[in-house]
C-alpha cells in the first residue's frame, strides 16, 4: 500500500480546495476538543495534589466566597496545640471575582516567614529578599505574569490594592501559578481595616496525622468560640468551593464528543464525494489489475490522511496558544488552570486518526463494490 501513497497525495491535491476546506474544518474541531479536554486536565491536576491530601483548610461555617469569612487570627495557637499539626499558616484573600470566571485574579496574603515553607516555588525571576524586605511585594505565579503581561518591578493594582512585583514563580502545581503571594500585614491594613482576622488558616498535617480526625478535632476545639469553622481537606475544600463549575467542567465532555463528531460527518461526507466523482477512475483501476481490497485501501488511507492532517493542526494550534496564554477559570478563589499536556495532544492525534478511519470505510467500500462495464458505459 506504501508505493501508492504518492498516487493518494495527487489524488488529495487535484481537489485541493475540497480538501483544505476538510482539514480546516478537522483542525477547528480538534482544535475545540483539546481547549475542552485542557480543562479537565486542569481539574484532575487539582484533585490529584499530593499536598492537597496532607493540608486542612480552615474556613468560617457556611460562608462561601472568601470575603464573607472572617476567622480571629489568634485561633492559630489552639489549632497548633491540636495533635497532629505541624504548622498552621493564616492567610488572608482577596479577589477580584467570587463568581465563575476566565479572568480571576486572587491576592494570598500569608506571613513571609511562612510562604517559603508553606509553598514549593522555584523562582524564575526576581528575589526572595526583595518580597521579605518590602510590605507591598509580591510573587507572581507565571500563568498570571503572561495572562497580563507583568515582570519584576511592575506596579499591578486590582481593587484597592498595589503591590510592587518582586518575584515570579513557577510551581508544580499549575493552579498555584495563578495566584499573587503578598504579606499578611499588607491586605489586613487595606482601607477596610481588618488587622487581627483571617479568611482562613491552612494547617500543614504530620506524616501520622489522620486528616479527617484533625478536621474534627480542630471545629471541636473552637466551637465555643466566637466565629464557628468548618474544616476541611485542601482537595474537598477546593472542589466545594468550585461548586457547579465541577459540573459544568465534567459536562462540557459532550462538546468534546460533538468535536469529534464533527469531524467523523465532514471526513466522511467529503471523502464519498470524492468517491462519487471518480467512480469512472476506479473501474479503470479495476481493468489494469487492481482489487477491489486495494482500491478500499486506497480510499480508506485518503480519509486518515486528511482527518490526521487536519487534526494534528488543530492540536498542534490548541497546545501552542493553551502554553501561552496562561487561561485560568476559577470560582471563590479556587483556580483550575487550562493545562497542556503531552497525553491531550497524543489522545487528540489518536481521536484524528481514529475518526478518519471510521469516517473512510462506507466510502472505500462503496469504491471497493464499483462495477466495471456499467462505469465505463458512463463514457
Amino acid at each position: 500500500m506504501f508505493k501508492f501513497f504518492p498516487y493518494v497525495l495527487k489524488t488529495l491535491w487535484r481537489h485541493r480546495a475540497r480538501t483544505a476546506l476538510t482539514v480546516s474544518g478537522s483542525a477547528v474541531a480538534l482544535f475545540v476538543f483539546c481547549f475542552v479536554g485542557s480543562v479537565q486536565e486542569g481539574l484532575n491536576h487539582l484533585q490529584s495534589q499530593q499536598e492537597a491530601k496532607r493540608s486542612l483548610i480552615v474556613f468560617q461555617a457556611n460562608k462561601f466566597c472568601p470575603a464573607t469569612s472572617n476567622l480571629p487570627q489568634d485561633y492559630d495557637r489552639k489549632i497548633a496545640a491540636i495533635p497532629g499539626v505541624r504548622e498552621v499558616v493564616p492567610i488572608k484573600v482577596f479577589t477580584n471575582n467570587c463568581r465563575a470566571s476566565l479572568d480571576i485574579v486572587v491576592f494570598y496574603g500569608i506571613p513571609p516567614q511562612q510562604l517559603r515553607k508553606a509553598r514549593d516555588f522555584k523562582l524564575v525571576a526576581g528575589s526572595w529578599g526583595e518580597f521579605e524586605k518590602h510590605q507591598d511585594a509580591a510573587m507572581v505565579g507565571e500563568r498570571v505574569a503572561t495572562r497580563r503581561g507583568l515582570k519584576v518591578d511592575d506596579r499591578f493594582s486590582i481593587g484597592q490594592h498595589t503591590v510592587i512585583v518582586a518575584g515570579i514563580y513557577q510551581s508544580n502545581n499549575s493552579a498555584e501559578e495563578n495566584y499573587i503571594y503578598t504579606h499578611l500585614d499588607f491586605l489586613q491594613r487595606g482601607k477596610t481595616n481588618t488587622v487581627g482576622t483571617v479568611t482562613q488558616f491552612e494547617v500543614l498535617l504530620g506524616t501520622d496525622a489522620k486528616p479527617l480526625a484533625a478536621s474534627r478535632a480542630i471545629d471541636k476545639a473552637l466551637e465555643g468560640e466566637s466565629v464557628v469553622t468548618d474544616t476541611r481537606a485542601k482537595g474537598a475544600f477546593q472542589l466545594k468551593s468550585l461548586g457547579d463549575l465541577t459540573e459544568l467542567i465534567q459536562l462540557s465532555h459532550y462538546l468534546g464528543f460533538a468535536c469529534v463528531g464533527l469531524v467523523l460527518i465532514l471526513v466522511a461526507t467529503t471523502t464519498l464525494m470524492a468517491v462519487q466523482d471518480r467512480v469512472l477512475e476506479h473501474a479503470v483501476l479495476q481493468t489494469i489489475g487492481f482489487t477491489p481490497i486495494r482500491i478500499f485501501g486506497i480510499v480508506l488511507t485518503e480519509s486518515v490522511i486528511v482527518s490526521l492532517l487536519g487534526g494534528s493542526i488543530g492540536v498542534l494550534a490548541a497546545m501552542i496558544a493553551l502554553m501561552s496564554s496562561g487561561l485560568a477559570v476559577g470560582a471563590e478563589a479556587v483556580t483550575i488552570a487550562f493545562t497542556p499536556t503531552w497525553s491531550l495532544a497524543l489522545s487528540g492525534v489518536i481521536v484524528a486518526a481514529i475518526t478518519g478511519l471510521l469516517a473512510g470505510l462506507p466510502p472505500a467500500w462503496r469504491a471497493a463494490q464499483t462495477e466495471i462495464v456499467p462505469a465505463l458505459r458512463s463514457l
